[in-house]
C-alpha cells in the first residue's frame, strides 16, 4: 500500500474535524467560484446594456437589483465565520434568499405595467408578496454592505407611510395600506425603482468598473507616484504628495475610505518617518481622500445622480465643481504646509523625477482626458464610461509594464461588480426614502420647520442642514446621504434664492463632511488604522484639515463663486475672496504663518473672517485687507523671528 491510497483502503480513520475542515474548504472555493461568475457576468451584462440600451429602464432596474442582491447573499455571508457550527446552515439560507430574489426579480420581469387592474383592483397575491419580498431583501442587502442605519431609516420612512394619520399636528399624514406601498414602492418608477437606483445601475456601475480597470492596470501607483515627484522634495513633501495622490486617486476609487487605505499604505509611514505624528499623518491622508469624490472629472456616485435630478448637463456640474474643488486641495494644502513649518519638518532627501514618472505612465492620462472631452462634449455619461473602459485596457496594451493578460481582465470585472454592490444597493433603499417624501409631502413640512427655525437667515438654515448631514452621514454611505438631504433640504434652499444647482452643490459637498467629523469619521478612523493611531485624535485633525467641506459651500451661497453668468470680474473677486477666508481660517487655528502669531495677529485673523463672509463687497474689501496686512507683517519679521530663536 502506497502513502498516496485513499485512507479508507488503509482502514486507517480521518479525524471528523478534518473532514470537517476540507468540507469547509471545498464549499469555500466552490461559492468562490460562484461569486466569480456571478460577478463577471454582471459587469459584462452592464457593459452590454450600456452600449446597446437593449432594455428599458423599467425593466433593467430590477434585473440590475435583483443579480446586485443575489451577488450579495453570495460575497456577504449570513455567518462569516467558517469555524462556525452554523457555517453550513448560513450558506444554506444565503442560497434561499437568492432563490427568492430570482423568483421575484422575475415576478417583476413578466409583470404587465400597461394593464392598469392592479390600479383598479390592486395587485394579485403573489405579486403583493414578491413586492414585499423584494422590500424585505433590499434591507437585508443593506443590512450586509452598508449597516443598520440605513435599513433603520428607509423602515422608518416607511413606517411613516403606514402609520402617519398616527402622529400628531402638523407632522401628521394620510396612512397608506400594503397594496398602496408595494404598488408604490416596487411596481412604480417613483420608489425604489426610481432615478437613484437608475443612475446607479447604469452611470455609476460603469465608472466604478472604469476604476477597477485603473486599478488592475496600475494607474492607481502611477499617479502616487507622479504625486511624489512632484512635492515629495518640498518641506512636508510626503504629506503634500497624499493630499495630490488623493485628489487624482478619489475620483478613481469613488470611496473616501478606499482611497485613504489604498493612498494611505504608502503615504502614512512617509508621513510618520518624516516627523507628522500618527494621528496629523491618519487625519491628512483623510482629509485629503475625502476631496477626491468632488474632485471633476469623476465627482464620485452622487454627482451623476445630481445631474439627473437637476437636469443640469454632468459637465456643467463638472465646469462649476473645478474652482471649488481646487480651492479645497489649497485649504488642505495650506494646513499641511503650515503643520509642517510648525513641526520644522526637513525636505525629503530623494525622489523620482517628475519627466521619468511621466514618462513611465503617461498613457494612463489618456483615459482620463477622452472621458474628460467627451464629458465636455455632453456625451452621455453612460456611453463615456463605457469608452473609458475601452480606453483603459487599450492604452494599457501600448506599454509592455501595464499590459495584462486575462486573469486580471477578470480581476477587472469581478472587482467592478464588487465595488458597486454597495453603491446600488444604498440607492435603492434611498429610492424608498425618495418615494415616502414624494407620496406624504414631508419635504414640504420639513422645509417649513426649518424656515421657521433660522428665522429667515440663510447661515443659520445651512447650519442646521450642515447638523442633518453629519447625523445622516454616521450611518450612511455619501450618495445616499446626498440623496435623502436632495428631497429634504434643497426645497428649502431654493426658498431662500439660490439657484437649484448651487443649492445641489451645497448639499453635495455638506454630505461629504461625515468622513472627517467626530465623533463617527469613518475616513479618519480607516486612516488610523493603517497609522496605529488614537482614531478620535485622527478625527479631530482630518475635522481641521477638511475645514474646505464646511467653509466652501458657505460661499457658494454667499458669494457669485459658482455664477458665471454674474461676470468674470464678480466671479474672480469670489474666488480671492474664499481663498482669503481659507488663509484667514487657517492662520488663525494654527497660530502661524511666516513665523508664529502673536495674541494679536491671530484675532485679527479671526475677525476677518465674518467679515469676509458678510455679503458686501465693502465688508470684504476689509477683510481681504486685514489678511494682506497680516501677510505684509509677517513676511517682514519672519527673519528677526528666526534669529531670537
Amino acid at each position: 500500500m502506497t502513502p498516496e491510497e485513499p485512507a479508507q483502503f488503509t482502514g486507517k480513520k480521518i479525524p471528523s474535524a478534518q473532514m470537517d475542515h476540507e468540507r469547509y474548504e471545498r464549499l469555500f472555493r466552490l461559492f468562490g467560484y460562484l461569486i466569480l461568475v456571478v460577478a463577471v457576468a454582471l459587469s459584462a451584462f452592464q457593459i452590454w446594456q450600456g452600449i446597446t440600451s437593449t432594455i428599458s429602464a423599467t425593466y433593467f432596474r430590477p434585473v440590475h437589483l435583483t443579480w446586485v442582491l443575489v451577488l450579495i447573499f453570495l460575497h456577504y455571508p449570513l455567518v462569516n465565520n467558517r469555524q462556525s457550527p452554523f457555517y453550513l446552515a448560513g450558506r444554506g439560507l444565503d442560497l434561499l434568499l437568492c432563490a427568492a430574489c430570482i423568483f421575484a426579480g422575475y415576478r417583476l420581469w413578466i409583470f404587465d405595467y400597461n394593464d392598469i387592474d392592479h390600479l383598479l383592483y390592486g395587485l394579485n397575491k403573489v405579486d403583493l408578496l414578491s413586492g414585499c419580498a423584494l422590500i424585505a431583501l433590499l434591507m437585508e442587502g443593506c443590512r450586509r454592505t452598508v449597516g443598520w442605519v440605513m435599513v433603520f431609516i428607509a423602515l422608518l420612512f416607511l413606517s411613516y407611510s403606514a402609520f402617519g394619520d398616527l402622529l400628531p399636528g402638523a407632522m401628521a399624514t394620510k396612512s397608506y395600506s400594503l397594496q398602496e406601498l408595494v404598488q408604490f414602492q416596487i411596481y412604480s418608477a417613483n420608489g425604489i425603482f426610481g432615478s437613484a437606483l437608475g443612475i446607479a445601475a447604469t452611470t455609476v456601475f460603469v465608472f466604478v468598473l472604469f476604476g477597477a480597470f485603473l486599478e488592475v492596470t496600475g494607474a492607481g501607483q502611477f499617479f502616487i507616484d507622479l504625486a511624489f515627484s512632484i512635492a515629495g522634495k518640498y518641506r512636508g513633501g510626503p504629506a503634500k504628495a497624499a493630499v495630490l495622490a488623493s485628489a487624482g486617486l478619489g475620483s478613481i476609487s469613488g470611496s473616501a475610505i478606499a482611497n485613504t487605505v489604498t493612498t494611505g499604505s504608502v503615504t502614512i509611514p512617509m508621513m510618520k518617518k518624516l516627523g507628522y505624528t500618527p494621528e496629523q499623518s491618519a487625519g491628512i491622508e483623510a482629509a485629503a481622500s475625502t476631496g477626491g469624490q468632488i474632485m471633476p472629472p469623476i465627482m464620485g456616485a452622487g454627482a451623476f445622480v445630481m445631474a439627473q435630478f437637476t437636469g443640469v448637463p454632468y459637465s456643467d456640474i463638472m465646469l462649476a465643481s473645478i474652482a471649488p474643488a481646487i480651492l479645497y486641495f489649497c485649504c488642505t494644502l495650506l494646513y499641511v504646509h503650515l503643520m509642517a513649518c510648525k513641526l520644522d519638518l526637513k525636505t525629503q532627501s530623494r525622489t523620482q523625477a517628475v519627466l521619468s514618472v511621466i514618462k513611465d505612465g503617461a498613457h494612463y492620462l489618456l483615459p482620463l482626458v477622452l472621458i474628460t472631452l467627451l464629458l465636455m462634449l455632453a456625451y452621455s455619461p453612460l456611453l463615456v464610461g463605457v469608452a473609458g473602459c475601452a480606453a483603459v485596457l487599450l492604452t494599457s496594451a501600448l506599454r509592455k509594464h501595464s499590459r495584462i493578460g486575462l486573469a486580471k481582465f477578470i480581476s477587472g470585472m469581478k472587482n467592478g461588480a464588487l465595488l458597486a454592490l454597495p453603491i446600488s444597493v444604498a440607492c435603492g433603499a434611498a429610492g424608498i426614502i425618495v418615494g415616502v417624501v414624494g407620496q406624504t409631502g414631508i419635504g414640504l413640512q420639513f422645509t417649513q420647520f426649518v424656515m421657521d427655525f433660522s428665522g429667515g437667515y440663510l447661515l443659520v438654515a445651512l447650519l442646521l442642514v450642515s447638523i442633518v448631514a453629519l447625523v445622516l452621514g454616521m450611518g450612511l454611505p455619501v450618495t445616499a446621504a446626498y440623496i435623502v438631504l436632495a428631497v429634504m433640504a434643497v426645497p428649502m434652499l431654493g426658498d431662500f434664492g439660490l439657484p437649484l444647482l448651487t443649492a445641489h452643490l451645497i448639499v453635495f459637498w455638506l454630505s461629504q463632511t461625515s468622513n472627517v467629523t467626530p465623533p463617527i469619521a469613518l475616513a479618519a478612523f480607516a486612516g488610523a488604522g493603517v497609522a496605529n493611531a488614537n482614531p478620535m485624535k485622527s478625527s479631530v485633525e482630518a475635522f481641521k484639515l477638511a475645514g474646505g467641506l464646511f467653509i466652501i459651500p458657505i460661499m457658494m451661497a454667499y458669494t457669485d463663486l459658482l455664477h458665471f453668468g454674474a461676470g468674470i470680474l464678480a466671479f474672480s473677486f469670489s474666488l480671492v475672496q474664499t481663498a482669503v477666508v481659507i488663509v484667514a481660517l487657517a492662520v488663525a487655528i494654527e497660530g502661524y504663518m511666516f513665523r508664529k502669531l502673536r495674541l494679536i495677529e491671530r484675532l485679527f485673523a479671526f475677525i476677518s473672517v465674518p467679515l469676509l463672509l458678510l455679503k458686501s463687497y465693502e465688508t470684504s474689501i476689509i477683510g481681504i485687507a486685514i489678511i494682506v496686512v497680516l501677510t505684509v507683517l509677517q513676511w517682514k519679521s519672519r527673519d528677526k523671528f528666526e534669529h531670537s530663536n
